[in-house]
């Protein structure tokens, strides 16, 4: 084998251990945000005998808490929820959406027939795009329910379409600006989610990763999503075991000598100092 040859075989190793895992990601995203409420998150959902994975099923299924603010365009999640993602390396086309629709064949097959049958109108499907599909939207007919969200109706079935780089940046789409592609809305995103499962830092360390290695700059370092992940959970810590990490030095810059000595009695003040001290002090200030 030759150098160049060599060569080639490391590149196609190295790209393989690159492998960009979005799908698996957005459902963590997902699988935390419900956390807690009355839907469970499922990923990679097996649908068929051979095998065919969804990327993420959003089940109402158990007790929990009401959410008051979902992402745009999932106001109007059902019982049973089908939801495919394509990244900014993909295409949302015709195709997907067939693919999707096969999905929900499937999973009505598997679902339904432990449930009695449910009906159409417990299921919802999602199609969500980094990229505006602007050739799949040239050739179907869809409604804009407001921005950054499409419908389209195959026969009577509707789909709706999110495209995460065209959602507004506010606190209930910091999912979809996440898993935009678009570099301000990715740091907006990383910096305002609020996480309920502990210790995510590595899920979020993975996403800057891979889209460094994409090649899309992220004004927003992980460093910098490391420091606002803890100055906001620093409350959950006692006092006690944040000062443990800091020397007696660093504990006292920043306070005048006033601040300090007015913690202690007039007895702890003078602890140390010798009688000559004292009377020196004294009549220095007599």
């Amino acid at each position: 084998m030759s150098v160049k040859d060599l060569k080639i075989v490391k590149i196609k190793m190295w790209k393989k251990t690159k492998t960009i895992k979005w799908h698996r990601l957005i459902g963590l995203f997902f699988k935390d945000f419900f956390t807690g409420s009355r839907y469970s998150v499922e990923l990679e959902k097996d649908l068929s005998i051979k095998q065919q994975f969804l990327d993420v099923v959003i089940i109402e299924d158990r007790e929990g808490k009401e959410l008051t603010e979902l992402p745009d365009g999932l106001d109007n999640l059902g019982k049973i929820n089908l939801l495919s993602y394509k990244s900014h390396q993909e295409t949302l086309d015709e195709w997907a959406i067939h693919e999707l629709i096969g999905h929900y064949v499937n999973c009505r097959k598997q679902i339904g027939a432990s449930n009695d049958n449910m009906p159409i109108k417990d299921y919802r499907l999602y199609a969500v795009s980094a990229h505006y599909p602007l050739e799949l939207l040239k050739i179907i007919d869809f409604r804009e329910i407001m921005e950054g969200i499409y419908e389209i109706k195959i026969g009577s079935l509707p789909i709706r379409i999110i495209v995460t780089s065209r959602v507004p940046d506010n606190l209930q789409n910091t999912i979809w600006n996440i898993f935009s592609g678009i570099s301000a809305k990715v740091s907006y995103g990383a910096s305002n989610y609020k996480w309920n499962i502990p210790d995510v830092s590595t899920i979020i360390n993975q996403i800057y990763e891979k889209y460094k290695i994409e090649g899309v700059k992220m004004p927003y370092t992980f460093e910098n999503f490391r420091e606002d992940y803890v100055l906001t959970h620093l409350d959950r810590l006692s006092p006690d075991v944040v000062l443990e990490r800091f020397s007696p030095d660093d504990r006292l810059q920043g306070l005048s000598p006033d601040v300090v000595l007015e913690r202690f009695s007039p007895n702890d003040r003078l602890q140390g100092l010798s009688p000559d001290e004292i009377k020196a002090y004294l009549k220095k200030i007599s």
